[in-house]
């Protein structure tokens, strides 16, 4: 593995990474209705933490725990995320 693959393979997992969360969300929302087995919000918190682009797509997408106040985080989540990944490419420039 050679130091230029390296950022690429970092947005890969982490493209991947946001695309499950946003596929747990979906799922999340698609159990509500009835007493089918559900996420909890506080593991649907922690994946958005680790993937906030994800949450907030399907948060917007599936009309998915946006009333509940907890979650107005997600957006805190993507805005470090956002500062990290402008970091990391101010370095690597």
């Amino acid at each position: 593995m050679t130091a230029t693959s390296l950022p690429l393979i970092i947005f890969i997992f982490y493209f991947a990474v946001n695309i499950a969360v946003f596929l747990i969300f979906g799922y999340d929302k698609r159990n509500a209705p009835g007493n089918r087995w559900r996420i909890s919000e506080s593991m649907l918190l922690t994946l958005a933490f680790f993937g906030p682009f994800g949450a907030i797509a399907a948060m917007k997408v599936f009309r998915h725990k946006t009333r509940k106040m907890k979650f107005y985080l997600v957006p805190l989540f993507a805005a470090i995320h956002l500062a990290i990944i402008l970091y990391g490419i101010s370095a690597i420039a």
